[in-house]
């Protein structure tokens, strides 16, 4: 599991960090280089990173849902997903 710092660290990355860190990470595992122990630490950070992006797609998926359409066929106002 990730030590708390990493935990903190990942928090704070915008979805499209983290994504293009996992992408490399997952390019690394897949291309075999590093050792045993190193594959694992990157396997538990590519781990956080992924649970990460899903939480950051939720999140933006809540908002969409929260745009409300008009009569008009446009958007009368965006109200803020309460994610707390």
């Amino acid at each position: 599991m990730a030590d708390k710092s990493d935990t903190a660290e990942i928090a704070k990355m915008t979805f499209e960090q983290a994504l293009a860190e996992l992408e490399s990470i997952v390019n690394r595992l897949e291309a075999g280089k590093g050792q045993l122990d190193e594959a694992i630490d990157a396997y538990t950070r590519g781990a956080a990173l992924k649970a990460h992006c899903e939480k950051k797609l939720r999140e933006a998926q809540e908002k969409v849902e929260k745009i409300s359409i008009g009569p008009g066929g446009g958007a009368d106002g965006v109200e803020p997903a309460n994610l707390g």
